[in-house]
């Protein structure tokens, strides 16, 4: 079982409630499981509703937020632990290396960005740590697709589906991270 996981996702406060709600259930669950939260370091939107839930629950966070990012993305200033880094690739860095494994919610560009980026680092054997994304009313369906797309142009390697597993609820995120399943197993999608 991992010892801490970071989750990618928005900042955004105004994402639909289903991510919420989701957010605040992964917290929860984290912290019932004694796995530390590695994330971004904001208080709004997604990321500071899985953070607040974790420390609600007696679980430990472990923020990481540039300095130009502290006062735009608010940082978390609760949270057991709060990096203040100088640039984003620092933070990315820093999300990567303190997890033992990945999971992303939706978001938007910097959450797409942070997931493209540990998936290449798998591809080329940068990492070996699972990938789960939690696909909340479908949100990764158009980005799996497109992910086809690119290997049926043979853009990308032929079982890039081996490099993440989509995960329809959340007790398929607890189930995955709880038994140290086999990083890579396909995910059937």
């Amino acid at each position: 079982m991992p010892k801490s996981v970071t989750v990618y996702c928005s900042s955004s406060s105004k994402s639909p409630k289903a991510y919420s709600d989701a957010a605040k259930k992964l917290g929860k669950g984290l912290a019932e499981r004694n796995i530390s939260l590695v994330f971004g370091g904001g208080n709004i939107g997604l990321m500071g509703c899985i953070a607040n839930a974790v420390m609600q629950n007696g679980g430990t966070v472990k923020g990481i937020i540039p300095r130009f990012l502290e006062e735009k993305e608010i940082a978390h200033y609760g949270i057991s632990e709060l990096h203040i880094v100088e640039t984003m690739h620092e933070r990315k860095m820093k999300l990567a290396e303190w997890a033992d494994a990945f999971i992303v919610l939706p978001g938007g560009f910097g959450t797409l960005d942070e997931l493209l980026e540990v998936i290449t680092w798998r591809s080329l054997g940068h990492h070996d740590k699972p990938i789960l994304l939690l696909n909340i009313d479908g949100f990764w369906d158009q980005l799996l697709s497109f992910f086809d797309t690119l290997a049926e142009r043979n853009l990308v390697r032929p079982g890039h589906n081996r490099l993440y597993q989509v995960c329809d609820s959340i007790e398929e995120i607890y189930r995955i991270v709880s038994s140290s399943a086999e990083p890579g197993r396909p995910n059937n999608r």
